[in-house]
């Protein structure tokens, strides 16, 4: 029959049965910022998703870079796909998953090379950048500029972060914080409903606020990846065993553990 991860006592490499309980880890700070940084960045992704949509229907935002859309707005006669067809209002809401696309892909060798921490910094970074160019925007240049920074942002974190995220959780709670980042997503889209719901009350500046405030998870995403550890995986991978063991023990050792447990 199949066996698990866990060999039997006497394979080469393995575990003994009766030892496997010493190796299932526990939840320590460094394994809670971990999570942390992993709920952050599905957040990101999250409020992004939800302030798009309420922000193209604010008449402020729409009088300042969509003029013909807001006229459009205007006639009841129509319907909305009509009144919200528009190259440009489509290019702004279409350019951040494009560029999260091919981010994404450049994230790859970037996250094999240089770690994961260094593309959540570069994610967070991006979207710091993105997230400021929009709630400064004065052209719609600009706001495009913005939206492809936050695009890049989100597909270095979408890539980078589940998998920080996997290493540095224990095995027996792997899928359950795993799972943070799908509920951090939701969240933040949930929030970014909540906040144009109250920015659409001030005017004219409410939509730069509700672009602006994206910068705060990016924030804490960039903080919390910077003040981390590098996962036990990337220096096992670089061919640091010893490293990678003295980073499992700080991280997610259970308190039972000592040198004379290794095989």
């Amino acid at each position: 029959m199949a066996g698990g991860g866990v060999m039997v006592h006497g394979g080469p490499a393995g575990v003994s049965k009766e030892r496997a309980k010493d190796y299932k880890g526990r939840v320590t700070p460094f394994v809670a910022m971990a999570c942390l940084v992993a709920a952050v960045g599905g957040s990101i992704f999250g409020y992004d998703i939800g302030i798009s949509g309420g922000v193209t229907s604010m008449d402020p935002f729409l009088e300042k870079f969509f003029p013909v859309v807001y006229r459009k707005k205007n006639f009841q006669s129509q319907n909305n796909y009509c009144k919200y067809d528009n190259q440009g209002l489509a290019a702004f809401t279409s350019s951040l998953y494009l560029a999260g696309l091919v981010a994404s892909l450049a994230a790859s060798p970037v996250t094999r090379k240089y770690g994961r921490r260094a593309s959540i910094v570069c994610g967070g970074v991006s979207f710091l950048v993105g997230a400021t160019l929009n709630a400064a925007a004065v052209n719609l240049a600009m706001l495009l500029l913005g939206r492809i920074m936050l695009g890049v942002g989100i597909g270095f974190g979408n890539q980078a972060v589940p998998l920080y995220l996997s290493e540095m959780a224990p095995a027996h709670l792997r899928g359950a914080l795993n799972m943070m980042f799908q509920l951090a997503t939701t969240l933040g889209i949930f929030s970014a409903n909540m906040i144009n719901y109250g920015t659409e009350k001030i005017k004219p500046w409410g939509w730069r606020l509700s672009l602006g405030l994206a910068a705060a998870p990016a924030l804490l995403m960039t903080i919390g990846a910077s003040s981390s550890r590098r996962p036990r995986t990337a220096s096992s991978s670089k061919g640091r065993p010893r490293k990678a063991a003295a980073s499992w023990r700080r991280s997610v050792a259970p308190a039972t553990w000592t040198p004379s447990s290794r095989t």
